[in-house]
Formats: C-alpha cells, sequence, structure tokens
C-alpha cells in the first residue's frame, strides 16, 4: 500500500517538475547580511499588492531587509556552456502576496558589474565593482581570521561599502529551495535548489558573534531611505561554498 501511495504521489508531482525549465547554473562565494531597517521605507520598496514577511524564527529572525554580496566563480547555461561570472550586490525583501500564500524573497535592488545589469530580475545598476579577501592563520593550529571588502559605486553616486572580519567555524552543509520574485515585475519568479556551505558568523536571535567587524558605508540617494542610521545588523553569514540550480517555471 505505501509503494501504491509513494508511486501516486509521484505522479501528481511529476507534471509541475516536468513544466520547469533549466535557466541556469552556478558556483559562487557569498556574504549575507541581513537588517531591521525603517518598516515604512521597506515597505515602500515593494509592488503594490505584497507585504513584508519576516522570518518568526531563525538566525535571522524578524529582518526586513536582506544584502546578499555575490563573487561568482563558475557559471553555466541551460545547455552546459560556461558564460561570464557577474559579481554585485542584491537587496532583497522578504515578501507576501496579501491574501494569497504566495511568499518568497524579493530582489528590489541591486549593483553589479556591466555584464550582470538590468539582470533577470530587471532591477540591477551598473557599477564598478572592487572585491577583496583575506584569510590569516597563525602557525600551529592558531586562530584564523577571515577579513573582506566589498566595494560597489556607481556614476551618479551611489555607493555600497561593507567590511567584515570574523574567525570562521566549521560550515553546515544546507540543501534550499526557494522561489525568488522581482520588485519591478513581481509576477515573475525564478526557483532556486541550492546546496551551500553556511557558516553564521553573528546572529543577533541566537546569541552568536565571531564577527570582529562589520562595517557598512551607504551613499547616494537610490539607498538613502533604507540606511538612514537607524538600520540594525541582525546576522551576517558567510557562504564559502554557494552552488545553485535556477529553474524557470
Amino acid at each position: 500500500m505505501r509503494v501504491v501511495l509513494i508511486a501516486a504521489l509521484c505522479a501528481i508531482a511529476a507534471p509541475a517538475m516536468a513544466q520547469e525549465k533549466l535557466s541556469l547554473s552556478n558556483v559562487d562565494v557569498r556574504t549575507a547580511l541581513t537588517f531591521k531597517a525603517s518598516d515604512a521605507a521597506v515597505q515602500r520598496m515593494l509592488p503594490e499588492g505584497w507585504d513584508v514577511n519576516s522570518p518568526t524564527a531563525g538566525p535571522s529572525q524578524g529582518f526586513n531587509l536582506g544584502m546578499t554580496l555575490i563573487d561568482q566563480k563558475y557559471t553555466q547555461d541551460a545547455e552546459g556552456k560556461p558564460t561570464a561570472p557577474v559579481r554585485g550586490v542584491v537587496l532583497t525583501i522578504p515578501a507576501k502576496k496579501k491574501g494569497s500564500d504566495t511568499a518568497g524573497t524579493m530582489v528590489v535592488a541591486g549593483l553589479f558589474a556591466l555584464n550582470g545589469v538590468p539582470g533577470a530580475y530587471g532591477v540591477y545598476s551598473p557599477a564598478r565593482v572592487l572585491i577583496e579577501r583575506r584569510t590569516r592563520t597563525r602557525l600551529n593550529g592558531g586562530e584564523t581570521l577571515v577579513n573582506e571588502s566589498w566595494d560597489f559605486r556607481t556614476e551618479d553616486g551611489n555607493a555600497i561599502e561593507v567590511q567584515v572580519r570574523f574567525a570562521p567555524a566549521v560550515p553546515s552543509k544546507v540543501r534550499a529551495e526557494a522561489k525568488v520574485y522581482s520588485g519591478a515585475k513581481p509576477d515573475f519568479y525564478r526557483i532556486y535548489r541550492i546546496e551551500q556551505a553556511v557558516d553564521v558568523a553573528r546572529s543577533v536571535p541566537d546569541n552568536v558573534d565571531r564577527a570582529t567587524k562589520v562595517s557598512i558605508n551607504i551613499s547616494g540617494k537610490k539607498f538613502a531611505p533604507l540606511f538612514d542610521g537607524t538600520e540594525k545588523v541582525i546576522s551576517m553569514t558567510s557562504i564559502p561554498w554557494y552552488s545553485r540550480q535556477v529553474y524557470l517555471p
């Protein structure tokens, strides 16, 4: 009976999976930060009919604004042909469509090197990108420290600069599936299937802090409403290995 039930469930799921179309695959190094920013400013970044949907548990509990720093190492198209890696920073909001169960991450802005603009979500602006990453380990099993500097600047004066320093721990291997929506065209989304190594170096909800420096400097009119000085860092996560397949529904 159990075999019959499993077969039936697979038969139901198969048509949905068959409709999905592989778009691309990539391997990145990432650093992710989450913030509790002005609720009103964050809500204004969402399209009409969507609300902020902050998580109620986990190391980023209560955040309403995410920042993902992306240093792509390898990427290929749906046919398996290598393509040029992209590097940049993405701003996201955990969101839910009013009156429905539709929920996920919504991409609302980003700064990328020219080959990553405007991006699949249509919200990325071109920027000069500078990324520096250093690891220092003392001899004979001494302390290891990771220093990262991420700098993104546009020609019209908008900039995001992030510097972090932390003592890394053994990361956890995490598998995840997510729907990611566009803030510019909210009916459009992509499906991510991810395997990643996750090291939560700072988490206010979980009382974890191996970060000796988390510095965020924002300038320009584009991001000023979100980063007005009242925002607070909720978590900082190092993702030294991020492998993703992206599907279109």
